[in-house]
């Protein structure tokens, strides 16, 4: 019993950690970018806001919703990830084994080069439904079997439309020259975030986290394996499915806001496992501060580089996910 209490009070102590961190990191993004501002600009923007003061300006349209749509897309990233590796059971699955980003850079080239006058909103919207019929398309193929939906074939039939969707666009690239407008999206970034997007976006983000946290439980049990998880009365094809359809809703709405955002929703839910274990009831928060906290400080250094300029924000994340998961593979396999 004390081993166990010893156990949960760790968890809490990283968790006042990590939120200590994550507010810290929000601070300092509204501190610092192409200009910096002082503390009390920043009090005063909130308490005495003042529409003809340029800083205030920049910290209420700019830098807030900023930072909260780059919080919203991190944990997104890292929770979908996480849901992902519990469905597949492959540690090094994300959403893009699902085929979200390649469904959704498919949408946005279908939309560069037939829709070149469209708005960021048709942007937004084709993209998310070209994820949408990627993970429609691969859970209905893996599913059209004697078994359904085996952790293995899930695994197989999203690398094969994730090959395929990305074949098309680079397709669409080369015949209507649109690699600058893809390069920039695969690149991903939060700099076009606005307040009048989060307050479409945010809705569906909560409730998608409400439904990953519902369904936390069964995903658990999936570990086990689909007999252990029929036999404990639960249906994992069901289990699939609404886990899917979760990782649609944070992933893909993600990739379709901010372009494609690697190593989030791989490296971070493997980070989480060795504080919360592999309890999806404690994982997915976990997981959602991690990716919140990873792609803000991401945010933050992408600014404060080459300022006013702004290094690319993939490039970031890369930098700091891929030491992250070579450190985890090296300490003994600890990927599963």
């Amino acid at each position: 019993m004390k081993g166990i209490s010893g156990f949960y009070r760790h968890q809490w102590q990283v968790l006042f950690v990590c939120l200590f961190l994550l507010l810290g990191t929000m601070l300092l993004s509204l501190m610092f970018g192409a200009t910096s501002v002082s503390i009390q600009t920043i009090i005063d923007s909130f308490t005495h806001f003042d529409a003809t003061n340029q800083a205030h300006q920049v910290i209420q349209t700019v830098r807030l919703p900023r930072i909260l749509g780059a919080a919203f897309v991190g944990a997104s990233l890292a929770v979908s990830g996480a849901l992902a590796q519990g469905i597949t059971q492959n540690p090094l699955a994300d959403s893009g084994l699902l085929g979200i980003k390649a469904g959704a850079g498919l949408g946005l080239a279908f939309v560069f080069a037939f829709l070149p006058q469209a708005s960021y909103w048709w942007l937004l919207v084709v993209s998310f439904l070209g994820a949408g019929v990627s993970v429609a398309l691969i859970y209905y193929l893996s599913n059209h079997s004697i078994r359904g939906a085996s952790p293995m074939r899930l695994t197989l039939v999203g690398a094969g439309i994730s090959a395929l969707f990305l074949s098309f666009s680079q397709f669409l690239a080369i015949q209507f020259n649109l690699s600058q407008e893809l390069t920039f999206w695969f690149l991903g970034g939060v700099s076009v975030i606005s307040w009048a997007q989060l307050k479409i976006v945010v809705p569906i983000f909560l409730g998608a986290f409400a439904l990953a946290i519902l369904i936390s439980p069964s995903v658990t049990i999936l570990r086990f394996g689909d007999d252990a998880t029929i036999g404990l009365g639960r249906n994992p094809q069901r289990i699939r499915l609404f886990a899917s359809i979760t990782i649609l809703l944070l992933s893909g709405l993600s990739v379709a806001l901010v372009g494609s955002v690697s190593f989030v929703g791989l490296v971070v839910p493997h980070v989480m496992r060795t504080v919360s274990g592999e309890n999806y009831r404690r994982l997915i928060p976990f997981s959602a501060l991690g990716g919140a906290l990873l792609v803000l400080v991401a945010d933050l250094i992408a600014r404060m580089v080459n300022p006013p300029f702004e290094t690319p924000f993939g490039i970031i994340t890369a930098l700091i996910g891929i030491p992250f998961f070579l450190y985890l593979f090296r300490k003994g396999g600890q990927l599963g």
